[in-house]
């Protein structure tokens, strides 16, 4: 792995947060002229071009250090498609991830551009927006509510149209608003915690993490949340996950994800921005949590670190007769399902579902109800090639879900790849599955729609032989 010359390494290279690029470049390209057409957009803490240990030749990528995070992104925004020098390819502008991340974000990353907010409680939509367009162009914004006496959480989301227009949000505006990058809505299925209509950005927005981001500011110990005991009867959609090792938030998020419904993941952190070793869980339904919590407590990850799972306060109001009686059936129905079930290992594979085979699928596209599949000898009129986002559905999922509009043949996986096929015996059944379905987001996974090339012909060449 290539390192970075000692001399210009800034203290922290992830400090702030998003502030460093990674640009793929010609190898013809120095660091000079990197820094040359970098400098106009802020202060550059240092540029680094990697080289080949060997030969000392230049692998055509580099990264830049900006000492702020809208500095960065704006570099990115103006840069990615650039030509540097005459002659050279067009340079390709990512924020390069940190250490916490696992892949480069681009300048459509949605993460980027969605910032949490502390706000009033008083603070309508129209005040929020109004406190926060002085620093770019909002698409929409969303302030949570308790679902059920539709009262402000003194918390709310503004969504950018570019990255650095949410980093001089977060750099400039008062620090009591507290503004953070939000979590990706890729990690949440749910609508429901929404309670003040259904507004257009709502409904794309299918933000079910919203309800639990109440959490996120906190910086005091897990004795300042209400741990349930569950042998009473106190079931709630909320775990809190306590670990002596450090577990970073991809691999929490992985663990608990394997069971269905997971809503919200959490990592704490205090005020330095350093790992405390919990974190909160929210499931989507109060079996999935039941379930989580039944198999995970006390669950060795890594081997020789026992989890502590246990439930948590989620606020909601569980008083009520009927409420009591729902949430006491369906834990009754879920320890019986964990205990005369299925084992262990077949419950925790990622394809398990313990929520009925209605809910199964939680999307925020308008679903048509159940069709037939086509005959499996059908012509295919029509193929969709589906590209996913951050991993493929199962294809007992896709096939629910692409078969509603009629005339589906099969589902066809690429085997390796975060890609697939879907073949349609009717081309208006295909065409109003990727209107319906491009871009929409079902059980986390994000889908780009589009119509597939045509199949390659045969080849008339006389087959190699060996």
């Amino acid at each position: 792995m290539e390192e970075y010359p000692s001399k210009q390494v800034p203290e922290n290279l992830d400090d702030p947060p998003n502030s460093r690029l990674f640009v793929v470049t010609s190898r013809s390209i120095t660091e000079d002229e990197l820094r040359e057409s970098f400098y106009v957009f802020g202060d550059i803490q240092g540029v680094w071009v990697v080289k080949d240990k060997q030969t000392k030749e230049s692998k055509g990528i580099a990264y830049v250090k900006f000492a702020k995070s809208s500095q960065a992104c704006l570099a990115m925004e103006e840069m990615h498609g650039k030509v540097l020098v005459e002659g050279t390819k067009p340079v390709k502008v990512f924020i390069a991830q940190s250490r916490s991340s696992t892949r480069h974000r681009d300048v459509e990353d949605e993460e980027l551009t969605r910032i949490f907010v502390m706000i009033p409680k008083t603070f309508s939509e129209e005040d929020l927006k109004e406190t926060f367009k002085e620093y770019g162009d909002i698409e929409y914004c969303v302030i949570i509510k308790n679902k059920f006496t539709g009262e402000s959480k003194g918390l709310g989301y503004v969504r950018y149209y570019k990255p650095s227009q949410a980093a001089l949000a977060i750099e400039n505006c008062d620090k009591a608003y507290r503004a953070i990058l939000a979590e990706p809505r890729s990690k949440s299925t749910a609508t429901e915690d929404y309670s003040s209509g259904g507004g257009a950005a709502r409904n794309d927005y299918a933000g079910g993490s919203e309800s639990m981001n109440q959490y996120a500011f906190s910086l005091g110990d897990p004795g300042n949340y209400t741990v349930i005991d569950y042998r009473h009867g106190d079931f709630t959609r909320c775990l809190m996950v306590s670990t002596r090792v450090v577990l970073n938030q991809e691999q929490i998020f992985s663990l608990f994800d394997i069971i269905p419904g997971m809503e919200y993941c959490e990592l704490q952190r205090d005020a330095y921005g350093m790992n405390k070793g919990h974190a909160l869980i929210r499931y989507s339904n109060l079996g999935s949590a039941l379930y989580a919590r039944e198999k995970l407590n006390g669950f060795e990850y890594p081997p020789g670190n026992r989890l502590a799972v246990n439930f948590v306060d989620d606020g909601e109001d569980r008083g009520s007769p009927v409420g009591r009686m729902a949430m006491q059936f369906v834990a009754a129905q879920m320890m019986s399902a964990v205990w005369n079930g299925p084992s262990s290992s077949q419950m925790m594979k990622p394809g398990f579902s313990v929520v009925s085979s209605v809910s199964r699928i939680q999307t925020d596209a308008n679903l048509p109800s159940l069709k037939k599949l086509a005959p499996p000898d059908s012509k295919t009129k029509e193929r969709l090639f589906v590209v996913f986002s951050p991993s493929p559905l199962p294809p007992d999922v896709l096939e629910d879900v692409f078969c509603r509009f009629g005339s589906l043949i099969e589902v066809h996986l690429v085997p390796g790849r975060k890609v697939g096929y879907m073949k349609y015996a009717d081309k208006q059944c295909a065409d109003e599955a990727m209107a319906a379905l491009h871009g929409r987001v079902v059980n986390g996974v994000k889908m780009k729609v589009m119509l597939a090339d045509p199949p390659r012909e045969e080849s008339h060449k006389r087959p190699r032989t060996y």
